[in-house]
């Protein structure tokens, strides 16, 4: 082998290892970690459900009318139905006191209104207005249990019971003074259920719908 050959093999194997050395640093670099991307369809996360609208904030007897000056023979608009006052209940217990009206929608269909201040939830907190519609509920020969009661598939819990004094006025269908016997229940979804009965009288029972104060509009007697 001449020395001019030797050379250019020599040339040519530094060459190569270049060549070799390149590449495995080009394959190298292409093999680094990458950061990761997120996949193409990415499930999106569900929107918040959105509050239940709550009734505008406002002054009781200011900024709307206030339940309490409701009278028999007034004219009230409740959930858009326009009822007259038939009558009214001034009841009492342990301290409580509360008012029933006795409303007529002039299709005989009747129900009952209740208005009661009652305290915070919480310490500190201002009273506020309870304001339940009554609906009857055909539960005849049924006797509220002093424990969880089922009406409908629904249970209840016992929430108040007792026997109250009241003073009748207008229309009521009971006698002007007397004491009713009550038995309140609750269930897990916050429905409201209620027994009554004059005393040595059969029961009978109703749901209650809360409404916000606010709802209700009154036409005074004219």
């Amino acid at each position: 082998m001449t020395p001019e050959v030797a050379a250019i093999l020599g040339l040519s194997a530094v060459t190569l290892v270049l060549l070799l050395g390149a590449f495995f640093a080009t394959t190298r670099q292409d093999r680094k970690p990458r950061k990761a991307e997120p996949p193409g369809d990415i499930p999106r996360q569900p929107a918040e459900v959105a509050p239940p609208p709550q009734p505008s904030a406002g002054h009781v007897g200011i900024d709307y009318p206030d339940p309490r000056t409701i009278k028999v023979g007034d004219t009230i608009d409740c959930q858009s139905v326009r009822t007259r006052v038939l009558g009214a209940m001034y009841l009492s217990w342990q301290g409580n006191q509360w008012t029933e009206y006795l409303l007529d929608d002039g299709t005989r269909r009747y129900q009952w209104l209740s208005i009661e201040t009652r305290a915070g939830l919480n310490p500190g907190d201002p009273p506020h207005l309870e304001v339940l519609l009554w609906t009857p509920v055909p539960t005849q020969g049924m006797i509220p249990a002093k424990t969880t009661l089922s009406v409908e598939g629904v249970e209840f819990f016992p929430v108040d019971r007792g026997t109250a004094a009241f003073r009748g006025e207008g229309v009521t269908s009971m006698p002007e003074r007397g004491l009713l016997d009550f038995a309140d229940y609750r269930a897990a979804d916050g429905r409201l259920l209620c027994f009554e009965r004059l005393q040595g009288q059969p029961w009978s029972s109703s749901y209650a719908q809360p409404l916000p104060p606010g709802s209700i509009k009154i036409e005074k007697k004219g």
